[in-house]
């Protein structure tokens, strides 16, 4: 692609980046109500039977990914046009998905800056290491990458991670109004808490909540990961590296059940919104269909994606994914080539 044609491109998804107000608000309406009803039914559920709670807990979760979907939108100031209403509902929205709002949407810029560019990754991104970098890396940096790339770590443990640690905290250079931002989401949840257990004691409440913060959680990583660590997924270095390829080729187009991609707020469109993260959710799937050279970018489903989970180091020499056993049989072969 041309830097003319990409050039194009970008101003092609120009006229899909303008918010809707009444689709935010009817979005609003039918992400957070339903989620705080379905909340109540699996409370009320707890005395009728635990079998029936548990569904009732992952349909929670699955509204709460759609209500994170707001929030994300909010943290690229595209849901309303106005900055202050993005920034009000995304501190609300973060208290319900327990995100720090300020924190998140500084440390999501630097991943949209980033992508696919394999000198400047580090922030916002799921941690990455190259063949070579692994190979040269400490032994404990290498059992602590090997962890966190292991599925059950990354989806059992990740979760808990990101809602107990990672977004209870800023750095120490945060701005202070970032911090202020943590501190209100931090005390906003530690009050809806206390009120909830002192209305329906600590049990009932962890028996709903746990479950709605552990599968939401999961679902987000795997969202996350799975967008942009997929076969033929593009990195470059600094000196090669370009943001439209980086959005189109580097972003997959996770094609989705119709229920799902609802609940996931389109954003299997992610080649879409990395292209242009000014288009709100509910114009990502029209970008995609009217937007002709879009629909080349890589698809995969939920059966294709599921390869993914075996990834755990990129291949620069031969730019791809590889996993442990095949880098070493890379080693091996290299190895074998200069003796």
């Amino acid at each position: 692609m041309s830097k003319q044609q990409q050039k194009e491109l970008k101003k092609s998804v120009t006229p899909f980046a303008q918010p809707n107000i009444k689709a935010s608000i009817i979005q609003i309406i039918n992400s957070i109500l339903p989620f705080f009803l379905i909340w109540f039914l699996a409370y009320q559920s707890i005395a009728v039977s635990l079998w029936l709670t548990i569904p009732l807990t992952i349909a929670a979760a699955l509204f709460a990914v759609r209500i994170f979907i707001i929030f994300h939108d909010c943290a690229h100031d595209s849901f309303f046009e106005n900055k202050k209403t993005n920034r009000i509902v995304g501190t609300i929205t973060g208290i319900i998905t327990h995100f720090a709002f300020a924190k998140w949407k500084k440390t999501h810029a630097m991943h949209h800056a980033t992508s696919g560019n394999l000198d400047r990754r580090g922030t916002g991104d799921i941690w990455m290491m190259t063949v070579d970098e692994y190979t040269a890396a400490s032994t404990w940096k290498k059992i602590k990458y090997r962890l966190y790339r292991n599925p059950f770590v990354m989806f059992g443990l990740g979760p808990f991670f990101l809602f107990l640690l990672d977004n209870r905290f800023n750095e120490n250079t945060a701005k202070k109004s970032e911090k202020r931002n943590t501190y209100l989401i931090n005390g906003s949840i530690a009050a809806i808490y206390t009120l909830l257990i002192w209305i329906i004691g600590w049990q009932a409440f962890l028996i709903v909540q746990l479950p709605i913060l552990y599968v939401s959680g999961a679902l987000g990583i795997w969202l996350f990961y799975v967008q942009h660590q997929f076969e033929d997924s593009y990195f470059e270095n600094e000196e090669e590296w370009n943001f439209v390829k980086a959005a189109v080729d580097g972003s997959s187009y996770y094609k989705l059940p119709k229920m799902i991609q609802w609940l996931s707020g389109n954003i299997g469109f992610h080649h879409v919104h990395h292209l242009s993260p000014r288009v709100p959710n509910y114009n990502l799937e029209k970008t995609h269909e009217q937007v002709t050279p879009l629909q080349q970018a890589t698809t995969i489903t939920l059966g294709s994606s599921l390869q993914s989970i075996r990834f755990r180091l990129y291949d620069e020499d031969n730019k791809r994914f590889v996993n442990f056993r095949e880098m070493k049989y890379l080693l091996k072969q290299e190895k074998h080539q200069y003796n």
